[in-house]
């Protein structure tokens, strides 16, 4: 598994109607993109939950074929096309569950990056985290890691919209998951 984000921020007088018509036009076309576990379509907005205007969608790719094929291919030339290229972060997958509330569709979604620290067991470290990933609400939850950086990525989905939890949070406009069920779930090391 791989875990893959970009975050688009927005000016602060942006119409983010824009965005979710995007979503709900264009946000279809991935629900059966080869190699693809889940994508979320991710909208903050300035003055709710965040201070910043802000697309980001947050995939799980089952293979890196899938990955690679989006991102080379059409799809992601479209968000260069209308927003210039954004970086993109990538991280090496740890675990997936499905939570409590799997059947739900989720509302909303938070992604909490910590670095993992100088003086610990990068292993310890990272099971501790994986241990916390999954509470009632949770629909589906990936902890994954970038090791150039030593940041950790706890990506969450989440039936209520306002979950108790850390880290960002964005509202889910739509869900792509063609690959959902094919993810491998537990520990991936």
């Amino acid at each position: 598994m791989h875990a893959m984000s970009y975050e688009i921020t927005l000016p602060a007088d942006y119409d983010m109607e824009i965005i979710r018509k995007r979503v709900a036009t264009r946000g279809h076309l991935l629900d059966d993109f080869p190699g693809l576990g889940l994508k979320a379509y991710l909208l903050r907005e300035r003055g709710t939950e965040s201070p910043v205007n802000s697309y980001a969608p947050f995939y799980l790719w089952a293979t890196s074929e899938g990955m690679n094929s989006f991102l080379w291919g059409p799809g992601f030339q479209g968000i260069v096309d209308d927003f210039g290229r954004p970086r993109v972060r990538h991280w090496a997958g740890l675990a997936y569950a499905e939570g409590p509330a799997s059947g739900a569709a989720p509302s909303t979604a938070t992604r909490l990056r910590l670095p993992v620290p100088e003086g610990v067991e990068p292993a310890r470290f990272v099971a501790d985290e994986v241990a916390r990933a999954l509470d009632p609400g949770v629909v589906a939850g990936a902890v994954a890691i970038d090791p150039s950086r030593w940041e950790l990525v706890r990506f969450t989905l989440w039936e209520q919209p306002d979950p108790p939890a850390e880290g960002d949070r964005f509202q889910v406009l739509h869900l792509s998951e063609p690959g959902r069920a094919g993810l491998r779930s537990g520990r991936q090391w």
